[in-house]
């Protein structure tokens, strides 16, 4: 077993456990080299009154109070925070796995190296399909070269790398042939997740698939899952992919002989989410607005992860706080509406979740699906979302967006960010 399914086992070991924030999300700065059209955060300037090193570093020694056991460091860009490669050492010093996801545009050969010296436990390059697709997302020509020259540069400073996928119309059909030459560049895993209606993706629903388009992804991720296996490659499904398909079992199990499965929403259980001006919540990816539960320079840390309603709500979470199909679905009990997030930016509340593989396939059953439908835009801020509609149509209606070409699919916003950048 690798050092990176070792972590994987011990972060599945958690749900066992009391809660506690096992894996933390940590956005140092909201600056970042890049404008993604897809971008959750609509990340590229800092935040008003962003945490200074000092600051950080205090949080760092709260989060190992707390026993945290992992912490990914983000962005925007995390390493355009001032104090990055001092927080990554004294994570490292606490005895905190330091992980790192980024685009890679800054990852240098200094960089890298010093990355390594300071314990960095692995680093998440975010590469979203081949290059013209990803330079496309990534609002940004020559970035697909620099993430893969991140990879590079990384390996050779001997920091184990993986990369990660947020999954749309635009790139699904990527998914093989990125993994070959991802498997080619050395990484020991790869997260699968679909780009969920926040932020600027919250902009662009015609880049969204389509709830009934899980019928295809799902078993396609799942076979390629059994042939990195073979590869000793890890991949793993983002906690909005799924659930309870007969793939199932292959998706969510770290070795072959494992049986592990969907077990709900960890928000505030054993994940946590701290934005780079203080604010804390259940899960990075959660809404702003309705789930930040205190600020670490207003209250302790601990005190907001033990006290905060906003991050104890699954905690508490049963079948009766379920609704519309998931409240009547047999795996209720268990999935307990599949991915916060994901639920609360399609349909403005969690608990009801239209992006499931067992509820697409059970409706293609009745030769039926679902397909969202904007109602109301996102307000423009960070983390924010949208309102659907959900529309049950026949399995062969028309797809109103089948044949648009890839400039419609990441069309241009005219919202502008407070640099000036219009993506």
């Amino acid at each position: 077993m690798t050092e990176r399914d070792s972590r994987d086992r011990r972060r599945l070991n958690v749900v066992r456990e009391r809660p506690f924030p096992a894996y933390v999300v940590w956005e140092l700065t909201l600056r970042c080299d890049h404008a993604c059209t897809h971008c959750g955060s609509r990340a590229g300037v800092a935040r008003d009154g962003e945490l200074s090193t000092d600051e950080a570093l205090g949080v760092v020694d709260q989060l190992a109070a707390l026993g945290a056991r992992e912490v990914a460091l983000i962005g925007g860009e995390a390493y355009l925070h001032d104090g990055f490669l001092a927080i990554v050492r004294a994570l490292t010093a606490r005895g905190i796995g330091a992980a790192l996801v980024t685009g890679g545009r800054g990852i240098t050969d200094e960089l890298a190296r010093e990355l390594a010296s300071a314990g960095l436990t692995h680093a998440g390059v975010s590469i979203d399909g081949l290059p013209a697709t990803h330079d496309r997302m990534r609002n940004l020509r020559g970035s697909w070269g620099a993430a893969m020259t991140a990879l590079d540069r990384l390996r050779a400073a001997g920091v184990p790398t993986s990369s990660n996928i947020n999954l749309n119309r635009l790139n699904h059909r990527d998914l093989e042939p990125l993994y070959e030459l991802l498997r080619a560049r050395g990484i020991g895993s790869w997260q699968i997740q679909l780009t969920a209606p926040l932020g600027r993706a919250a902009d662009r629903p015609e880049l969204l698939l389509q709830p009934w388009e899980l019928t295809d992804v799902v078993p396609r991720i799942a076979a390629l899952k059994q042939r990195a296996r073979t590869d000793g490659i890890v991949i793993t499904p983002g906690n909005n992919l799924g659930y309870f398909g007969p793939e199932e079992t292959l998706l969510r199990s770290v070795a072959e002989t494992d049986r592990d499965h969907w077990q709900g929403c960890q928000a505030g259980r054993f994940v946590m989410g701290i934005e780079a001006d203080g604010g804390v919540k259940g899960c990075p990816s959660l809404q702003s607005a309705p789930y930040v539960g205190g600020n670490v320079r207003a209250r302790p840390l601990a005190e907001i992860w033990d006290h905060a309603p906003q991050l104890a709500f699954t905690r508490h979470r049963t079948v009766d706080d379920l609704w519309g199909f998931c409240r009547t679905c047999p795996f209720a009990a268990t999935c307990m509406g599949g991915c916060s997030f994901t639920a609360h930016s399609v349909l403005g509340r969690p608990g009801n979740n239209p992006y499931c593989h067992y509820r697409a396939r059970t409706l293609a059953k009745q030769g039926l699906r679902e397909r969202i439908v904007p109602a109301t835009p996102a307000p423009g801020t960070p983390f924010d979302c949208g309102l659907f509609e959900l529309v049950v149509e026949p399995l062969d209606a028309p797809d109103p967006h089948a044949d648009l070409p890839a400039e419609r699919l990441v069309q241009i916003s005219r919202r502008s960010l407070r640099s000036g950048q219009r993506v």
